[in-house]
């Protein structure tokens, strides 16, 4: 079907109108979302470019063919695209089509075009957590010597705690604290801009009010983590922090064995939900505290947890059951076996 009602100036406005209005506005994504699916119909913009010699000022809907989008994801595939990030591809592209299916009726035959082409299949790994012991040398391995060290302590132990991203983490504010109420929390700003009230654990409220006390005595405002440039305190970005992991890391591997040569930030916040479900904390709970919008991505991204988890209970069952004696050698036992009786 070809779309022809203003073809040469309907798919840019729309395109604008998706990127800048629909998306920041109406349904309030943050930045970082929105930049992300502006790269991905760049990118397909570039494939009709370089491969269907389809220049912008030609661009219509016409582009969105079924057979066109199968040769784009073989394009992704030859460019060494993961299968993660073909689907994400694909499902900026189909947001997009359903949005401009929504504005006009007419072009429902492209959006129905994409939905018919299949997600490609991911292979699932057990995911990477960290030991017990891994995990307390890491957050051990800065020293109380000096107020820097200080304060990267407490950005990994709450990190921990938390189960929070990294960059929830930078962006907390003193103001996001919540410490002097029967159930200390935290409020924190996720994904799309959505807000979660995270629990803190006794502990680390106390290590909060410590930290309190020294970085932030004058003033209430302004960042939870920051360091001075040009003698004005900055918020920490997301790269320090990670750098901070980094250097924890360094030091916990010199004392500890278990401690993997790579830890990323991710891999703290998959290692207090990995805790909080072996010790029976409810996939509800480790849902909300977590910040995931729906129930299938916390179950289906930590069922492999229970690998481990049910060949201990396995090994266990297995203790004092089994005999040495082979129960198929015994003539009788044979003819059980073989028999419809």
């Amino acid at each position: 079907m070809k779309y022809n009602r203003n073809q040469d100036s309907s798919f840019w406005k729309l395109a604008r109108s998706f990127l800048h209005e629909y998306m920041p506005l109406v349904r309030n994504l943050s930045d970082k979302t929105v930049e992300s699916y502006r790269i991905s119909i760049k990118l397909y913009l570039s494939f009709i470019n370089d491969e269907k010699d389809i220049t912008n000022d030609k661009v219509t809907f016409n582009i969105f063919t079924k057979e066109y989008m199968k040769d784009y994801i073989v394009w992704l595939k030859n460019k060494n695209a993961s299968a993660k990030t073909i689907n994400l591809r694909m499902t900026a592209l189909k947001s997009f089509l359903k949005y401009c299916s929504e504005e006009d009726f007419e072009l429902r035959v492209f959006y129905n075009n994409a939905c018919t082409i299949k997600g490609q299949k991911i292979t699932k790994n057990p995911i990477e957590y960290l030991k017990p012991e891994a995990t307390k040398a890491i957050l051990s391995a800065f020293s109380r010597d000096t107020s820097k060290h200080r304060r990267n302590r407490m950005i990994l132990i709450l990190m921990y705690d938390s189960g929070c991203r990294v960059q929830e983490i930078a962006d907390l504010k003193v103001s996001s604290l919540h410490l002097d109420v029967r159930n200390p929390y935290m409020t924190v700003i996720g994904k799309g801009r959505k807000i979660r009230n995270v629990p803190l654990t006794n502990k680390t409220v106390l290590h909060l009010k410590n930290y309190l006390t020294e970085f932030h005595e004058e003033s209430k405002d302004g960042y939870l983590f920051y360091s001075f440039l040009d003698n004005k305190p900055h918020q920490l970005s997301t790269d320090s922090i990670a750098l901070i992991l980094k250097r924890a890391t360094k030091i916990a591997k010199e004392k500890c064995d278990l401690v993997p040569d790579r830890v990323h930030c991710h891999m703290l916040r998959k290692t207090k939900a990995m805790d909080l479900y072996k010790d029976g904390v409810p996939l509800p709970f480790i849902m909300q505290i977590l910040g995931h919008e729906s129930m299938s991505t916390t179950s289906g991204f930590y069922a492999f947890a229970t690998l481990e988890m049910m060949s201990e209970a396995l090994n266990k069952s297995h203790v004092g059951t089994i005999t040495e004696e082979k129960l198929w050698t015994k003539s009788n036992n044979i003819k059980d076996l073989y028999s419809l009786d």
